[in-house]
């Protein structure tokens, strides 16, 4: 039915017919009940610094709806891999908590990890240039505990009020639904340069952090200050770190865009594969611990999950390990429809009043509600705690119990006073006794303020490569913006950052950094805030460097799981192939043969050898090295196909290891490989442990100046 126009007051309503209006062009905010908003940036908390308020009805409001926006794919986290495994505790730390599993080491705790992208929905590729999420559920003997985090240490926003503006600028944008699993986009950089507390991990983005080699080979955070309760009610602050064993690597972004056409699936199979031929990802636990009394002694505020506390300062305890030794039975059963809360902790752990974190406590069972459609979610087999459960709640959807008895409340005598309630001492939660006198408001604290610090120390602590890598990222991101307006405004905010890499950024685009920018720096603040005091200062050097942050300083002593591409076609050398291949699977690496076809073909003694893939169905950017063995006959045949070459100079480009024996070295000669014979990942004619060493050094970076040159 026709809708009619009315005036009111100068501005143009659409009504319906029962006279609901539904178009206006008055732009000031309200609430959905009409109620007009003057801050949507800030939660309401007790005093700055103090936990959010269960009664600040417009964050329940905002995020509820945002929550319920999509049924049933996650709206964040849409697309992941999970696997099952086990936690093991190397030494007790009783002197900080007393969980369970932080002191008995001769536990094992049965723990289900998911890891995924953010941006992109279930359909998008793996190779995303984005944060990926690491979550882990330990089944503890005293409950489930849920560590929800991700690959970055550090999180873009510093208040749960501002997650869904986030998520909304970096999803497609609503007009036209692209781009997809991207942020490479207006809207996205348009909030980054008008909430500059998201520097930080935006800059984390743009680096190498952000396109993983593998879900084995990425770090993990807890990411918020959580604080670890003893026997003694003694709080103490604790951040939590996953260190891969095989370290920390990635592809470039040339490969991750390949990939993702050669094989979006290329994690989630990586990870499935790793787990079945027996190679079980590992990573060990790690704490820093910050004593009560010194949480103002940083020149940061540990509540803001915009920070980190750099190793060098505070240094990672390593106090235990977590093996992935079993892949799920069902994708959608397991994977799909686990459920992790920031809310499932245990006895020993406990919350701070970050409020990001004070956010997350609702949000997260509010989504699962809407996504797994009824509060029994956690009858699911996945999302089942280990120990038996007891309580007074019943019935709702989708019940897969059947609660026995005559009484569901407390207290009771008709039950015997079941379930009674447990003491301390009998392993009771109770919330650590943190005293609040304050006033409630609606802010942020100044302590909150500094944004450009931590994102310029990332920056200085990453290795040359590392930075070209980021500035690559700009150029490529801000590129694909339309308004030249966000690209500019976003250089200034690059040049508070650092000013050579806004220079370079600027280059690339073909603008200037500009000495200004109008209106205020930071505007995720309230509408009656004082300005002034949230605006970022000059970033500060309370660090040259931290060594941890860069991937220049992770492990290089491990080839495990390793794809080796052996390209070889009838009449290779069999001689060769063995001595090179036996050599690297000592070492764990993983044996494809690639030929001109598939099926079978012959060695030059009439051995039949399997071929893993025809040279037309797969892809030098699948491999980690290549390697191409003697044998005339097969030469000659890898030579007659122009995509071998290709493949070749392609892995040349990305720096990686490479090696030949005898005739394959001629075959060689057909390649950009002729003008890197001195390179050290180069190795013709030598021991299979040279070429084992390169392909353990990731990369040669030391290439890649003189790689560029190579045609793509």
């Amino acid at each position: 039915m026709d809708n009619k126009k009315t005036e009111n007051s100068g501005s143009k309503k659409t009504e319906d017919l029962k006279g609901f209006v539904t178009e206006t062009k008055d732009t000031t905010m309200t609430t959905n009940q009409g109620l007009k908003v003057n801050d949507t940036n800030n939660s309401l908390k007790s005093g700055e610094r103090g936990s959010t308020l269960l009664e600040d009805f417009l964050l329940r409001e905002k995020i509820t709806h945002f929550d319920h926006e999509r049924i049933p794919e996650r709206i964040v986290h849409a697309r992941g891999s999970g696997a099952h495994g086990y936690f093991e505790l190397y030494e007790s730390i009783a002197e900080f908590s007393k969980a369970g599993i932080f002191t008995d080491t001769s536990r094992k705790t049965p723990v289900f990890v998911r890891f995924s992208t953010v941006a992109g929905s279930k359909g998008s590729t793996d190779l995303a240039r984005d944060v990926r999420g690491f979550a882990v559920k330990f089944y503890t003997d005293e409950g489930t505990w849920d560590l929800v985090g991700n690959n970055m240490p550090i999180f873009f926003i510093q208040d749960a009020m501002k997650f869904p503006d986030l998520v909304h600028a970096v999803k497609p944008e609503p007009n036209k639904e692209i781009p997809q699993a991207a942020s490479a986009h207006d809207t996205f950089y348009d909030f980054v340069t008008h909430a500059t507390e998201t520097l930080h991990n935006q800059i984390w983005a743009m680096s190498d952090r952000a396109i993983p080699r593998s879900l084995r080979m990425m770090e993990g955070f807890g990411i918020h200050t959580y604080r670890l309760i003893n026997d003694k009610g003694e709080s103490h602050f604790v951040k939590f770190h996953w260190k891969p064993k095989l370290g920390v690597h990635s592809v470039t972004w040339d490969e991750a865009v390949k990939i993702s056409g050669a094989d979006s699936d290329f994690h989630r199979r990586d990870l499935w594969d790793a787990i079945e031929a027996g190679h079980f990802p590992e990573w060990e636990f790690g704490i820093q611990i910050v004593a009560e009394e010194d949480e103002h002694k940083f020149e940061f505020d540990l509540l803001d999950p915009t920070k980190l506390i750099p190793e060098e300062m505070v240094p990672v305890k390593i106090i235990g390990k977590m093996t992935l030794n079993k892949n799920p039975e069902n994708f959608f059963a397991e994977t799909e429809q686990v459920a992790f809360l920031p809310g499932h902790i245990i006895p020993g752990i406990d919350f701070t009043n970050d409020p990001l974190l004070q956010g997350r406590l609702f949000s997260y069972r509010d989504t699962q509600l809407s996504r797994l459609g009824s509060p029994n979610f956690h009858q699911i087999p996945i999302n089942r705690p280990i120990m038996p459960t007891h309580n007074n709640q019943r019935d709702g959807h989708m019940q897969m119990d059947i609660p026995k008895g005559q009484t569901a409340y407390f207290p009771n005598s008709l039950s015997g006073g079941c379930p009674h309630l447990s003491k301390m001492s009998e392993g009771a939660f109770t919330s650590y006794e943190e005293r609040i006198d304050a006033r409630k408001i609606r802010t942020r604290s100044e302590s909150f303020s500094d944004h450009f610090s931590q994102p310029a120390l990332f920056y200085r602590s990453l290795s040359d490569w590392e930075q070209k890598h980021v500035t690559d990222a700009y150029i490529f991101e801000l590129g694909k913006c339309l308004n030249q307006n966000i690209q500019e405004r976003m250089l200034y905010m690059i040049a508070q950052i650092d000013e050579d890499l806004s220079q370079k950024v600027a280059k690339g685009l073909g603008l200037k950094v500009p000495k200004s920018v109008d209106g205020p720096v930071n505007q995720a603040i309230g509408a009656d805030a004082d300005v002034s005091k949230h605006q970022p200062p000059k970033k500060k050097i309370y660090l040259d460097k931290s060594p941890a942050l860069s991937q220049a300083k992770t492990k290089f002593d491990s080839i495990e799981t390793r794809q080796i591409a052996v390209l070889i076609a009838d009449g290779f050398s069999m001689k060769d192939f063995k001595k090179m291949t036996e050599a690297l699977k000592k070492e764990g690496a993983m044996i494809k043969t690639v030929a001109p076809h598939g099926g079978t073909v012959k060695s030059d003694d009439g051995q039949e050898q399997k071929v893993d893939a025809a040279i037309i169905t797969t892809e030098s950017v699948l491999y980690d090295a290549l390697y191409v063995p003697g044998g005339k006959a097969s030469v000659n045949a890898l030579k007659k196909e122009s995509k071998f070459i290709k493949f070749i100079n392609e892995a040349l480009k990305h720096c990686k290891a490479i090696a030949a024996d005898h005739e394959g070295v001629d075959f060689l000669e057909a390649t950009y490989v002729s003008d890197f014979k001195d390179d050290v990942a180069v190795c013709l004619n030598t021991e299979p442990s040279k070429f084992i060493k390169a392909i353990a050094q990731h990369r040669n970076w030391d290439r890649m100046k003189k790689a560029e040159k190579i045609p793509a």
